[in-house]
C-alpha cells in the first residue's frame, strides 16, 4: 500500500481545505494507509494552541489533530523555516511534531510516494 502524505500549506478556518485535509488524514489512517502529515507556509498555523475559531463563527476542528496518535498517524512534519518566518517555535504547536530544516523537510517530503496538497 503506498505510504500518503498530506501537505497542509494554508492557515486554518478561512477556507475548508485545513478541515478537508485533516478528515483525509484520519480517513486514509482508518483504512491502514501510512500517512504523513506536513506543514509548511501558512499551514504551520493550523497546529496552533489557544485558537479560537468561535470568535469568527468557524467550526473548531482544531483540537481534532490531537486525535492522530489514536489513529497511528504519528509523522507529523514541520518546517522550521515557515515557523520561523511566523515569530513561533514548536513550543507554540498543539501537538509533538518533528520540526524539520528546509533539507530534511523537503527529503522526507519527496521520500512519501503520494503527495495530496491543501
Amino acid at each position: 500500500m503506498k505510504q500518503l502524505g498530506i501537505l497542509f500549506t494554508r492557515a486554518p478556518h478561512g477556507t475548508p481545505r485545513g478541515r478537508e485535509a485533516l478528515d483525509l488524514a484520519l480517513l486514509g489512517a482508518s483504512y491502514d494507509i501510512p500517512t504523513r502529515l506536513f506543514f509548511c507556509g501558512d499551514g504551520v498555523y493550523q497546529l496552533l494552541k489557544d485558537q479560537q475559531p468561535g470568535a469568527i463563527e468557524g467550526r473548531d476542528y482544531i483540537a481534532t489533530f490531537k486525535a492522530l496518535p489514536l489513529y497511528d498517524v504519528e509523522e507529523i512534519w514541520v518546517c522550521a523555516t515557515s515557523l520561523a518566518e511566523r515569530g513561533l517555535n514548536g513550543e507554540d504547536l498543539l501537538i509533538e511534531v518533528e520540526v524539520a530544516d528546509k533539507d530534511d523537510f523537503a527529503l522526507a517530503l519527496n521520500q512519501t510516494e503520494q503527495v495530496l496538497t491543501f
